[in-house]
């Protein structure tokens, strides 16, 4: 059953998919996830020839840390706040908006180094010579400048998974969603393999600004091609509209208006529930991702622009995006085949698996190759929970009218968490510093207890779904969401209704509050 998009209906949610309503949703996210990539590498880059970058300002791990959380904090403000903005005016004008800015501000990152006359000297951690300033700059006005320039290339990324959710709703069916974010997190990690391999490697032929300017101009290319190659909706698109099953039949009817769009999201319990959980993820993710390519490079002696040529860091690098892709396949085949499209179960068991890696993590310290495959193991567990959580639920709690606000809240939490982890594990390191590198002994356990908190929360949402009315169940049977009831032996819980009764909530038996 479908009908013109023009009328106002939409497609029968179990019909299959036309061969050409397939193709043209391919160009579509094959085109978002390229240009999200080069966002991630555009984000990345930093952290990849972070001790290149220190080196030549005469920077410790607290100026990177202050510099990184600038940066993420306004990630996370920006995403919170842009999220009904997004809503508003659709993904594709605030993804050409986002990577416009963000090629901006990596242009202007790269040619700080016009601000110095000579480098700084440095032999190991310690600074021989400061750097020598031009234009009446000194070390702190330099150090501020940088920080508001990765704030502001973050607050135009912060456009980016906005766009991306927002998009990327209207073409996915409620049990599509986990599949895809794990096949879209493919693309995404390629933005992450190449911040951490190709630019360190370009360290050995081209200065250390080319890891800003070239990210700058593959987000330039892009824009081009997304201008033309991406849209907002099948029905812009030229097909009919998709009815992806993630609304009750009130909320289809109703205007997305603001108000509309902020209760959705805010005056229920499980998208901040799922907001506190994404913080633990975010508190795991930033203290690993943003650190440890300074954790080979200082506990194993090895240069920056040396990393590609040590085994362990060039196993770490090329195979943790590979891991990550693998993790958020898996994490969304699992979601929608074996917990009928909850998403829950599957990010309880991403943190378990965090908070064993970081224990293995801090036991192999120093034996690099174990040190690396632990890492790979931990990006893994993250990719999987962050799949689902920045993609899958954003869809699922959001629904395609308020997806974007979702997303601010979730994505938002999380950086929020990567800013407060990222500062403060700049300036354990700093205070723990010595020439063997035994400032990392507590790098792996400040997260820690972030991943069994992060268990305690997601196990109160195991039976949720999104998008139903509860209706009258035998115990033992739980909302399949594609129609009708699926068995769960064991299961034994009652639904009830949380905030107008659209969405149900079997929380750990209970009824909610």
């Amino acid at each position: 059953m479908a009908f013109a998009a023009a009328s106002g209906d939409i497609v029968d949610t179990k019909a299959p998919h036309s061969l050409q309503f397939r193709k043209r949703r391919v160009q579509n996210w094959f085109f978002l996830g390229l240009m999200y990539a080069f966002f991630y590498m555009s984000r990345y880059n930093f952290s990849a020839v972070q001790i290149a970058v220190a080196e030549y300002f005469g920077w410790n791990y607290g100026n990177y840390g202050l510099i990184l959380s600038a940066g993420l904090l306004t990630y996370a403000c920006s995403v919170f706040l842009n999220g009904p903005l997004a809503d508003r005016i659709g993904g594709k004008r605030t993804l050409l908006i986002g990577a416009a800015g963000a090629a901006f501000f990596n242009v202007l990152f790269g040619l700080g180094h016009l601000l110095v006359r000579s480098p700084a000297v440095v032999k190991g951690s310690d600074v021989i010579s400061p750097a020598d300033y031009a234009f009446g700059m000194n070390s702190s006005t330099v150090l501020a400048a940088y920080a508001a320039l990765w704030a502001c290339n973050h607050y135009f990324q912060s456009f980016g998974a906005l766009s991306i959710v927002k998009v990327n709703a209207s073409w996915f069916r409620l049990r599509e969603r986990g599949s895809f974010a794990g096949i879209f997190g493919a693309m995404i990690q390629g933005g992450r393999l190449l911040a951490f391999w190709l630019m360190p490697l370009s360290l050995n032929f081209l200065p250390w600004q080319y890891a800003f300017f070239l990210p700058a101009l593959s987000l330039t290319l892009m824009w081009f091609i997304c201008f033309r190659g991406i849209e907002d909706s099948p029905a812009q698109a030229g097909f009919d509209e998709l009815d992806t099953g993630d609304e009750s039949p009130e909320e289809a009817q109703t205007e997305p208006t603001l108000g509309f769009v902020l209760r959705k999201i805010f005056a229920r319990r499980e998208p901040w529930i799922i907001a506190f959980a994404s913080m633990c993820i975010g508190m795991v993710r930033h203290s690993i991702d943003h650190f440890y390519a300074g954790y080979f490079s200082r506990v194993f002696h090895i240069a920056n622009k040396g990393l590609t040529s040590f085994g362990p860091y060039r196993f770490a690098s090329l195979v943790i995006p590979a891991a990550a892709v693998l993790g958020g396949l898996m994490a969304g085949h699992a979601s929608d085949r074996l917990f009928g499209a909850r998403r829950a179960p599957v990010i309880v068991l991403a943190f378990f698996g965090m908070a064993i890696c970081l224990v293995s993590l801090r036991l192999a310290l120093h034996n690099a190759w174990l040190a690396a495959g632990l890492l790979v193991l931990l990006g893994l567990f993250i990719q999987s929970a962050h799949s689902l959580v920045g993609g899958a639920c954003s869809m699922d709690f959001g629904g395609r009218k308020a997806v974007a606000t979702a997303a601010g809240l979730f994505d938002g939490a999380q950086y929020l968490a990567g800013a407060v982890v990222s500062n403060v594990v700049g300036q354990l390191l700093l205070h723990n510093q010595n020439a063997n590198g035994d400032q990392y002994r507590l790098w792996p356990l400040a997260p820690l207890p972030f991943a069994l908190i992060g268990i305690l929360l997601m196990s109160r949402l195991w039976h949720v779904l999104p998008g139903r009315k509860p209706t009258s169940q035998p115990a033992g049977s739980r909302p399949n969401p594609q129609g009708g009831e699926t068995s769960d032996p064991g299961a034994g819980l009652a639904p009830s209704l949380v905030a107008g009764g659209t969405v149900p909530a079997v929380i750990t038996g209970q009824p909610a509050e």
